[in-house]
Formats: C-alpha cells, sequence, structure tokens
C-alpha cells in the first residue's frame, strides 16, 4: 500500500449553507459568477423529468488545485504550489478524505470535481504509450470548489453552500445575494455570431486511412485478439468565438442528461454525454453500457422503422450483450457477490442526431472498497476501448495515430460523502489556446464494413460539428 503525505495542512472547513427557490438557472449562475474566473464548473441535465435530469450543479473558487502528468502532481492550495510524486488516483482520494467534512445535501455538495483522461488508464493497466500528443493536457484535473449551488429542478429549488475556515454562514449569504441579481440566461439568442466558413474540421487521417484502420482491426479480430475495439478519429478546427459560446450552441443543438462546462485554468472542456461511466450512491454501483446507433430519422415513421431495424440488428445486439457482460465484470470486481444483476436491457434511447440502445447493470459496493477503486475497475468504459479491454486498449494504442486525450476519459465528480458520479467524455468539445479538438469512434466487430463505421463517426459528431457551426460555419 503506498503511504502518501500531504504537503500541506488539510483545514478543517465551516460548511456555509443556504435552501430557497430556484430564481435563476445553472447557466444564468455560471456564466454569470464563474465562466470568466481561471476556474469553474458547471453539470448540467437537460431532462428535466426522471431521476437523470433532477439535479444540476455549478461552482468555483477552489481552495485546492489538482493536476497531473505522469506520476508528477502538481498543487495549488492556499496561494502555494506544491509538486509531488505519486499515483494521482490514489493522492486524490486523500485529499477528498482530509477535506471531509459535513455535507447538506445530496447527491453533491461539496469534494473534487474535474476529469481523468484516457491516457490515465496507465495506472490501471500496462497498456504502451508510443503515439504523439498534439494537444498535450493534464491526466488528472480536479478542483475542489469553495462554492457550490446545488439545483433540484423536481422542487425548484436551489441549495448554495460555502466552504470557508470561518463566517461561512455569513459567505453563503453574500452569495445568495450575488445570484439574486443575476439575469436570467436560460433561454437567449446565440451570443457573438460569426461569418460562415470560419471554421474547418480537419481529421487526423484520411478516409482512406480509417478504413485501413478498421481492416487491421478485423485481422485483430479473425486471429482471436479481441471481440471488438473501438476506433476513433479526431477533428481539430480553430475558433475565433468566445469558449462559452461553444457550450450554449452545444446544449441547443444536443442536450443530454450529461452536460458539462470545465474552465481550467485557459482549458475548456464542454460535453453533453448520454452515458454514464460509473456511479456510486449510497454504496449502489451503477453503470450504463452505451452501444448500439442510427441516425434519426426525419420523420416519427422513419425514426421508429430505424429504432426497429437497430433492435433486429443481430451485429448490434451481439456487439451490446458483450458490454453489457463487459459491465457485469467491471462492477463485479468490486461489488459484494451475489448483487450484480442486469435491471434494464436493450432499451433505445434518442438524443438529436443519433439513437442508440443503452441497459443498466448495478451492484453493490463491498465494505472492502470504495469509489475510487470502483472508479479503477470500471476505468475507461468498455464501450469506448473494446473487449477484451486491455488488449482492445493495446490495438488502440498500435492502430490510432495519436494519443487520445480527454476523449474517451472521464468527467464528474468524487463528494465528501463517498458517492461519486461520472461520464464518459464523449459528445465532448476541448479548447485550448484558441484551437479546438472533437473525436468521434466506432464499435468493430468480425462483420464491420469500413464505409459504415467511418460514416458512425461522423454521425456522433454531427451535433458537435453543428454546435462549432452556430458559433462560425465550421466546415466537414
Amino acid at each position: 500500500m503506498e503511504i502518501l503525505t500531504l504537503p500541506f495542512t488539510a483545514t478543517k472547513y465551516e460548511v456555509g449553507h443556504l435552501n430557497t427557490i430556484a430564481s435563476v438557472s445553472p447557466l444564468s449562475v455560471y456564466k454569470g459568477l464563474y465562466a470568466q474566473e481561471p476556474y469553474g464548473f458547471l453539470y448540467e441535465s437537460l431532462e428535466s423529468t426522471g431521476k437523470r435530469g433532477r439535479y444540476s450543479f455549478t461552482g468555483g473558487k477552489p481552495f485546492l488545485v489538482l493536476k497531473s502528468r505522469g506520476n508528477t502532481i502538481e498543487l495549488i492550495f492556499g496561494g502555494e504550489h506544491f509538486r509531488v510524486e505519486a499515483n494521482p488516483l490514489h493522492f486524490l482520494r486523500e485529499c477528498v478524505h482530509a477535506f471531509q467534512t459535513y455535507i447538506p445535501v445530496r447527491p453533491f455538495s461539496g469534494g473534487a470535481v474535474g476529469y481523468v483522461s484516457y491516457d490515465a488508464v496507465r495506472f490501471f493497466e500496462q497498456i504502451p504509450d508510443q503515439n504523439p500528443d498534439p494537444m498535450p493536457v493534464p491526466e488528472f484535473y480536479f478542483i475542489f470548489p469553495e462554492e457550490v449551488v446545488v439545483f433540484d429542478h423536481l422542487e425548484k429549488k436551489m441549495d448554495i453552500i460555502v466552504y470557508r475556515e470561518k463566517n461561512a454562514n455569513e459567505k453563503a449569504r453574500e452569495l445568495f445575494l450575488k445570484i439574486s441579481n443575476l439575469p436570467h440566461m436560460d433561454s437567449f439568442p446565440l451570443s457573438h455570431p460569426m461569418d460562415e466558413g470560419t471554421e474547418k474540421f480537419q481529421s487526423n487521417m484520411s478516409k482512406e486511412a480509417f478504413y485501413h484502420m478498421v481492416k487491421r482491426a478485423k485481422e485483430y479480430i479473425l486471429a482471436g485478439d479481441i471481440f471488438q475495439v473501438v476506433l476513433s478519429q479526431r477533428f481539430t478546427f480553430p475558433i475565433f468565438s468566445p469558449p462559452l459560446s461553444v457550450y450554449e450552441a452545444l446544449r441547443i443543438t444536443n442536450p443530454s442528461p450529461y452536460m458539462y462546462a470545465l474552465n481550467l485554468d485557459g482549458l475548456y472542456i464542454y460535453g453533453s454525454s448520454p452515458e454514464i461511466l460509473v456511479k456510486v450512491l449510497d454504496n449502489t454501483v451503477t453503470i450504463r453500457p452505451l452501444a448500439g446507433t442510427r441516425p434519426r430519422g426525419h420523420t416519427p415513421e422513419e425514426d421508429l422503422a430505424l429504432e426497429k431495424e437497430l433492435l433486429e440488428d443481430e451485429k448490434e445486439r451481439a456487439e451490446h450483450l458483450m458490454l453489457v457482460d463487459l459491465a457485469r465484470n467491471d462492477i463485479g470486481r468490486v461489488c459484494t457477490y451475489g448483487t450484480v444483476r442486469a435491471t434494464e436491457l436493450f432499451t433505445v434511447e434518442r438524443y438529436s442526431k443519433v439513437m442508440h440502445i443503452t441497459s443498466t447493470v448495478q451492484g453493490r459496493l463491498s465494505p472492502a472498497h470504495d469509489a475510487f477503486d470502483c472508479f479503477a475497475a470500471c476505468f475507461p468504459a468498455g464501450t469506448v476501448s473494446g473487449a477484451p479491454k486491455v488488449r482492445a486498449m493495446e490495438i488502440i494504442d498500435a492502430l490510432e495515430p495519436h494519443r487520445r486525450g480527454i476523449y474517451a476519459g472521464a468527467i464528474g465528480y468524487f463528494d465528501y460523502s463517498g458517492n461519486m458520479d461520472t461520464c464518459i467524455a464523449i459528445r465532448t468539445v476541448v479548447i485550448q489556446n484558441r484551437m479546438g479538438v472533437i473525436q468521434a469512434g466506432a464499435g468493430i466487430v468480425a462483420d464491420s464494413t469500413p464505409e459504415k463505421e467511418y460514416q458512425e463517426t461522423l454521425n456522433k459528431a454531427k451535433a458537435l460539428f453543428k454546435a462549432i457551426s452556430l458559433r462560425g460555419g465550421g466546415i466537414l
């Protein structure tokens, strides 16, 4: 067991808390208070009916910032900078434990907020690391916000939470007054319009190169190395509009259960992911594999016909069932024996441009494990890697031309009470130094055709292309 020591003295914070009517939207609070700060976040759900769409969260002004590449961890705490060498996930656990405190509301009211990049998988498995990294970003990046605002869309309430060494309730009241004076910005015209044709998307491979990559993957499948592998292409583009305008457009073009905006000292991450990576709430572990795709129909009748075609497609069903089994195996490593089961199978979920087959697998977290163990057991998702997972990731490293970065990693939080909620970083735009990146993949199996899989990557990226085009006329 790695023995970790924090390079600073963790402060036991007071918790200020106010519950009030939600007079403004989560976007209003984020845009008005945190989007222009060095650090801030918005976790928003635009499905306001049902449990998955009940809560949204925003906040900022972190008292602790943690980011890492390799084993080198950089910390900012109390205005001081520290550097340590350790496993980042283990160190993140120590930080969350060090600041554990009273939790005023559920499901989230404070903790570590941020992302884990796909390339962090090398902390969990022995995967080659031979590819160049055209947009180097931290592999772990988390903030511990001093201010958190929780929206309960069902009750139409908001909770204002402030973590301070002293006078926390007074600071919560001050934050309430700031929020009360914000304009409501849930419905608004898209700002900062630009001339058509300003932004162009450039793939990191030609269509022919993608076809060749699929053919190589099928050779691995026929040789018995793997059953399935997810291969992706990356699109880059210059961006001249304010970064947040991309999120403003994305929430219109592709509303999803997991909408997120993260501003991390010049690194901007905006996404509309449909898929949980893994979630722990009151020791119940949930994972929802999402695999099997069709475009949306132009009419209700065509949409239903495409759903029927999807559910009757033997390739799609076999691929999906394989990933359900992988999900069972992943959470089975950290759940009490006999508690893992599929609670939902072969449900079709619709989004703006595509529909997917999804299932739900749940289990009871073992007393010997915690949310961090659960994350390590499930990361990365089988739906963005393949099966068997480790061999599929080795093949991804061999076939894809670049490191994946944030794509196919995780966005979410680890809270002070032991809960965790993470989604897969897909349908995501990453912006740094006025350059944007979009990445999309397709699951390759024995009877895949290169043309169809290439088109699937485009179908998945279309909502993002549209969002960028609204900001500046992106051209494919």
